[in-house]
């Protein structure tokens, strides 16, 4: 046992040691495996940080209030009323004695995307004072908040990347309202960096919705609260509407578009991967071939079988794996934090989001090329091992 292992150490050294006399053949194996993995975890970047955009900007402790059957913003509607009746339900937590009740109207605006000959849909929200309490890690970077009761805009700091004209001190106009940009926000990398916010009473008159509002956002005194407080919604007949958790809400949102990304992603990965694989086979296969005399001589002076496979094994092993290392480095530095935007199927409204290459895709990047290098040198070990000692001399 101890002799074999001793054996598998020499040739899997020396194997690796005569790299270098193989540089040409060794590197496409090495950039086929880089090349999948770049590919793979680039596209699931995509999908994990878009998730981490959707994710991040909700609270445990933060209800969703629509109308009841509604699935989105989009398609619910709730009155004044029912806004006020609502901020006094027990549960809600007070600041300086107020209830953090956040009522909210969302609409959509057509803005021309900054560097492109295109424009896209921009979620305008209109909230009141309250909305910037219920939300965490929100912050003005640039400029000022926008008055209440005066055409002013402030923007998140995504959506003043990805489209244009909107920077501080300029004038956009929507619709027949032209509006004043005063400031940008930042809210913790969420979903609220890709909107334009405004006074919820400027807009319903800009696009004459009365006084009604989409959703009303409340903050619990216990983030436990939710079944006590759906139960006051209930009993209460004014209030036919249904109530959410904001991360649970955001993530049934999200799922639409990172399932898409993945049912992209996962089968491109392969394609190419099978590709490496061949890549893989075919060096390994040469790298066997080309040490015919070796192999010939190590089994001749009584090397094992077994130690000459796994020894190829190894060397497949280290090229797959630094190639994987080779594509994860190269598509952190190129993605990470490459900013986009896309439609979100849900509100038919653009996010604005960063890539994430997190630590999980770079661990699953290196196992995928993990395994594509077992496959890629698993019959060219077989080759070794089966390759008769006597008809290898006759070949040197």
């Amino acid at each position: 046992m101890f002799n074999s292992i001793a054996q598998i150490f020499i040739i899997t050294l020396m194997n690796l040691r005569n790299l270098p006399q193989r540089l040409g053949t060794s590197s496409v194996a090495v950039f086929g495996v880089a090349c999948v993995v770049g590919v793979f975890i680039g596209v699931l970047s995509m999908s994990s940080g878009f998730q981490r955009t959707m994710v991040n900007a909700g609270s445990d402790d933060v209800l969703m209030l629509m109308r009841s059957g509604a699935t989105t913003e989009m398609n619910s509607g709730l009155g004044y009323d029912q806004s006020q009746l609502i901020a006094n339900i027990p549960g809600v937590a007070k600041l300086d004695g107020k209830p953090l009740s956040s009522p909210e109207l969302f609409v959509i605006v057509d803005v021309p995307m900054r560097n492109k000959d295109a424009s896209a849909n921009a979620p305008l929200r209109g909230v009141e004072p309250m909305a910037f309490s219920v939300r965490k890690q929100f912050t003005i970077i640039e400029g000022r908040n926008f008055e209440p009761g005066k055409n002013e805009l402030i923007v998140g700091r995504g959506a003043q990347k990805q489209f244009a004209n909107l920077n501080v001190g300029s004038v956009v106009k929507f619709g027949q309202t032209e509006w004043n940009v005063v400031g940008v926000f930042e809210s913790g990398g969420g979903l609220a960096e890709s909107e334009i916010w405004c006074d919820a009473k400027i807009l319903q008159n800009a696009y004459r919705r009365g006084n009604s509002y989409q959703i009303v956002r409340i903050k619990l005194e216990d983030k436990n609260g939710l079944a006590a407080f759906k139960e006051a919604v209930a009993a209460d007949p004014k209030l036919n509407m249904d109530v959410k958790r904001e991360t649970d809400y955001l993530a049934e949102q999200s799922e639409p578009l990172s399932k898409f990304i993945k049912m992209i992603g996962y089968p491109l990965a392969m394609l190419m991967a099978l590709g490496a694989i061949f890549g893989a086979v075919n060096t390994m296969y040469t790298s066997v071939s080309n040490r015919t005399r070796e192999i010939a001589t190590l089994r001749a002076l009584g090397f094992g079988a077994t130690p000459v496979a796994i020894s190829t094994l190894v060397e497949s092993l280290v090229l797959a794996v630094i190639g994987g290392l080779i594509g994860s480095i190269v598509v952190y530095f190129v993605f990470n934090g490459y900013t986009v935007s896309t439609l979100n199927f849900a509100s038919f409204s653009q996010v604005v989001f960063d890539f994430a290459v997190t630590p999980d895709l770079l661990i699953q990047g290196v196992i995928f090329a993990t395994v594509i290098g077992f496959i890629g040198g698993f019959f060219p070990a077989i080759r070794a091992a089966r390759l008769p000692v006597a008809t290898a001399l006759r070949e040197v």
